[in-house]
């Protein structure tokens, strides 16, 4: 004989159990209130619900009501045939025969618990399985097609809340790592400014002393070759040096008005020499009626300067590089675009190209788009790099119109 079926105390769960998905942000605190109302509503024993770990394909038992420990203790699912029924048919499943079906893991330990129906629920996210619902029965009866239903719905709401809660997950994973670093890099900027330092005057001594020898050296021979290196390499040493200065200053930008385009022109006849000695053909697309904002002029020059310098290194010769700025009116924001046809970047090689002392080149300093990115972002701007390997990279930057 069918029971009657009670529409408002179903009514009251769902309202609960979508109340809590959409106002709280403990996970664990919904999945338990979803196994103690299934059980309650449905008159079962008990009911169990076990999350698809996407690392193990292990359902991992997260929220249970209404079973003992000794059930309990079993732990997680490997059964691959629990998994992959699950999978495959992505519906409500009754198995009414518990010592015999293979979906259920543990038999004779279910049957000692007094279980002799189970109903498994899948928690899918799109077409993909999160998780189980399973409530036990202690005797077998037919299911009403509105409790089936309900409990799909629940299950569906259920879904919802585990990807919430990994999608929150995600972003404090994100906020964490970003935090992270953002205190490595400020502790790296104490720290070089302090090794710069220290260094620095001895490194001037040493170029001093190097290039009064070498006036009083022979022409040719080898110690005028030993002191050309010593020099060469001194010189390089001031520019890291100085590179590591401008990166832990953080200066704070001496903004005029000015117009973008006049210092991407200025930038261009800087470099020129550059573009001509490797053959490589530079379009422009600067338009006329681009608007002026707040700026420092000079820095903004670096910026470009470390753009240009890195794509002609990436070209070799014989290339192409396309330097095009805009007015995005909706963004309220100047868009300056860098292009060119070059080596490109791999995947890894885009997740750190902020990152200083990072670099593609033997005899870089990684410190050249570092210092740049922060001097956009002093402008309240922001700059994204787009590439792929053999096929070039774009450079965007944005400032905002003020």
């Amino acid at each position: 004989m069918k029971q009657a079926l009670d529409i408002e105390a179903f009514y009251h769960v769902f309202r609960d159990i979508s109340t809590a998905v959409h106002s709280s942000t403990n996970v664990e605190e919904i999945l338990d209130l979803v196994v103690w109302k299934a059980t309650e509503t449905l008159g079962a024993k008990g009911a169990i619900l076990r999350i698809l770990n996407l690392e193990t394909d292990q359902l991992e038992l997260s929220a249970a009501h209404g079973l003992g420990e000794r059930y309990l203790s079993k732990g997680v699912v490997s059964s691959h045939k629990v998994i992959t029924d699950i999978c495959l048919r992505n519906q409500v499943i009754v198995i009414d025969d518990v010592l015999k079906d293979p979906r259920i893991q543990y038999p004779n330990e279910a049957w000692a618990e007094g279980i002799r129906l189970v109903l498994d629920l899948p928690l899918s996210i799109g077409d993909r399985i999160a998780g189980i619902l399973r409530i036990y029965f202690p005797e077998t009866r037919e299911l009403l097609k509105e409790e089936l239903d309900f409990m799909v719905t629940i299950a569906q709401t259920c879904s919802c809340a585990i990807d919430k809660a990994r999608l929150i997950e995600k972003q404090q994973a994100k906020y964490n790592n970003l935090a992270l670093r953002t205190e490595k890099l400020s502790a790296l900027g104490r720290m070089a400014a302090g090794i710069a330092h220290e260094i620095n005057n001895p490194l001037a001594g040493v170029l001093l002393y190097g290039s009064n020898l070498l006036k009083k050296v022979p022409a040719k021979g080898p110690l005028r070759e030993s002191l050309d290196v010593i020099i060469q390499e001194t010189i390089r040493c001031k520019t890291i040096v100085q590179d590591l200065l401008e990166f832990s200053r953080e200066r704070q930008p001496k903004k005029t008005r000015a117009n973008i385009n006049d210092i991407i022109r200025k930038t261009v006849n800087i470099l020129q020499n550059e573009f001509r000695l490797n053959r490589i053909e530079l379009t422009q697309d600067l338009p006329d009626n681009l608007p002026k904002t707040l700026i420092d002029e000079n820095q903004m020059e670096q910026v470009f300067i470390n753009i240009l310098l890195n794509a002609v290194e990436a070209i070799q010769e014989n290339g192409k590089i396309r330097v095009e700025s805009r007015t995005d009116l909706a963004r309220k924001r100047i868009v300056v675009e860098i292009e060119d046809n070059g080596c490109g970047l791999s995947p890894e090689q885009l997740e750190q190209i902020f990152e200083p002392f990072f670099s593609t080149k033997p005899n870089g300093t990684g410190l050249g788009l570092a210092v740049s990115y922060g001097i956009i972002k002093n402008h309240q701007g922001d700059m994204e790099v787009s590439s792929q390997p053999e096929n070039g990279s774009r450079f965007t930057i944005t400032i905002p119109i003020c």
